[in-house]
């Protein structure tokens, strides 16, 4: 069986470009690699194939002998001399092929070209603190002094790692990569470097006091700016003040989580706050004026109208939560609780009864509802 034109394998045109014919291959590499086609036996082979054309027209000299002669160029007797002589059944050749674009197509797994897995200098990690405040920190804003445990840079070494702040040096078994490859059968295979711990760097006197690792352990105090109009869930980041980076690398940020402690008085909903207010049965009767406390520590004084009921709200527009990025300034809502009084002496109860005896009007007792339900009673008895 005759043998199919390199470049109708891999599905492009004899001028095409380097980029283009490596672009070529990896589609069709992907397309065609045994694992993704178990149920289809003649993938392994169509893939073998496309290995054998890019193996070739990757390389400028063997391209050249290709377009010149065709597949002749490599069968003997033509080019005998030619340094791509004897690609058939070359193991190593195929590997080669392979692995020009062995991170290309499976970098998201084994970290990509480069040394994608070395951690010379590997950014520290974010932290988080949570913080609980008062309802006056959350109205006026709040300036903190916070312990946070977490790594800094060693200061023996510079965050170096090495011993009087040296230089790490390259490992010797991974050029730097942090990574080696084993070859097996038709494949390579990546592997975290033995040597380095893939950090692709080794240091051959490691600082005493970090071990090493260019950072240490310890509490740092920190002043933080509690904004105005914060609530429960809000997130503070300080950029930077994270956990110290690995032998240098730059340090995480910290998240500070606020909670807002619940008060004593008001009760926050969004920008709104809500008070209850006791008010004597006497004011609320007659009407009259009474003072609140409001968020700010001050006081304002509401007029209760004659008649009010438990459960009457009234709104002190501005007295409430400011917006965390400005925006306004939310109410506060007043709701009445009439009380009743109690511990009444003999000449009180003697003024009520009288009262109660005067005022049949203003009996509940003489109120429909309470007509309704004695004509419900009597209707049962009867």
């Amino acid at each position: 069986m005759s043998k199919r034109d390199y470049y109708e394998v891999l599905g492009i045109s004899k001028g095409a470009s380097a980029d283009e014919i490596k672009k070529a291959y990896r589609t069709k590499a992907k397309e065609l690699h045994p694992d993704r086609n178990a149920d289809n036996p003649d993938a392994e082979a169509q893939f073998k194939e496309a290995n054998e054309a890019y193996d070739c027209l990757k390389d400028a000299d063997k391209k050249a002998a290709y377009d010149r002669y065709g597949h002749a160029a490599f069968e003997g007797g033509m080019g005998g001399g030619h340094p791509g002589a004897g690609f058939h059944g070359q193991r190593g050749d195929f590997a080669s092929a392979f692995s020009d674009v062995f991170d290309d197509l499976f970098g998201d797994f084994m970290g990509g070209r480069g040394g994608g897995g070395r951690q010379r200098a590997s950014r520290g990690a974010d932290l988080r603190y949570n913080l609980r405040v008062s309802l006056e920190d959350a109205y006026r804003g709040a300036q903190k002094t916070i312990n946070v445990p977490s790594s800094i840079a060693c200061s023996s070494c510079n965050g170096s790692g090495a011993e009087g702040g040296g230089e790490p040096t390259t490992c010797p078994t991974c050029s730097g990569m942090g990574k080696v490859r084993a070859q097996q059968g038709f494949f390579t295979v990546e592997r975290t470097c033995p040597t380095c711990s893939g950090m692709g760097q080794i240091i051959k006197n490691p600082c005493k006091s970090c071990g090493g690792h260019g950072r240490v352990h310890k509490d740092r105090s920190l002043s933080v700016n509690i904004p105005a109009g914060v609530e429960t869930g809000t997130r503070i980041r300080l950029s930077g003040e994270g956990e110290a980076g690995l032998r240098g690398g730059p340090s995480g940020d910290l998240y500070i989580f606020i909670e807002v402690s619940r008060h004593d008085l008001f009760e926050r909903e969004d920008l709104n706050l809500f008070c209850r207010v006791p008010v004597s049965m006497t004011t609320a009767a007659l009407g009259g004026d009474i003072e609140v406390p409001t968020i700010d520590g001050g006081r304002s004084r509401v007029k209760v109208p004659a008649g009010s009921q438990s459960g009457r709200q009234m709104r002190l527009r501005g007295k409430g939560m400011p917006a965390l990025r400005g925006g306004g300034i939310g109410d506060m809502f007043i709701e009445m609780a009439v009380e009743t009084p109690v511990n009444l002496n003999a000449r009180q109860k003697e003024l009520l009864r009288e009262f109660e005896k005067l005022g049949d009007d203003n009996n509940p007792e003489s109120s429909t509802f309470f007509k309704k339900v004695k004509g419900f009673w009597d209707s049962m008895k009867s």
